[in-house]
């Protein structure tokens, strides 16, 4: 495991748990990485309540409610799928917290529009509004995921420490 990503899952992890929190996920491009790095930290159980892997569209649609039609709309890597799929993974557990990504990892894929790199992070809590981000990464497409999973976890803690004053 990365020190650094082990870090900051850990740091999430211990925010938290000192709120009485729940973070659940829903990932494309990273394939679960993100619950993995979460899912190490010993005592993940107190704080993290589930990962859902929407790699294909039809999995976006089933198990988070993403509309066909923004998909149709917006294509699979958007701020709209973002959020649609934070959206989704709050309602579809426990949590209090949720954490999308979607992005184009590489090393095909890209368009002039939306190259190899971009990724669109969205968090949102029940009682705080949403935070969007655009990323765009370069590098191999375990770089890219790798960078990915790093940005979702520090932005995660920005959110909380800056971003809101409560969930």
């Amino acid at each position: 495991m990365d020190q650094e990503i082990f870090k900051l899952a850990e740091q999430l992890g211990e925010l938290l748990k000192s709120r009485g929190q729940m973070i659940a996920t829903a990932e494309s491009c990273t394939g679960g990485w993100i619950a993995e790095a979460i899912t190490d930290i010993p005592g993940s159980s107190a704080w993290f309540d589930r990962g859902f892997v929407t790699y294909s569209n039809h999995s976006k649609i089933t198990m988070l409610g993403v509309e066909t039609q923004t998909l149709e709309k917006y294509g699979a890597v958007s701020k709209e799928i973002a959020l649609a799929m934070v959206k989704g993974a709050l309602l579809n557990s426990t949590a209090d917290l949720a954490l999308a990504v979607t992005g184009i990892a590489g090393p095909s894929g890209g368009t002039e529009e939306k190259p190899v790199g971009t990724v669109f992070l969205a968090i949102t809590g029940k009682y705080v509004k949403h935070k969007n981000v655009l990323l765009n990464l370069t590098g191999t497409r375990r770089s890219i995921r790798k960078k990915t999973v790093v940005m979702a976890l520090k932005e995660t803690l920005d959110y909380l420490t800056k971003d809101s004053e409560s969930l």
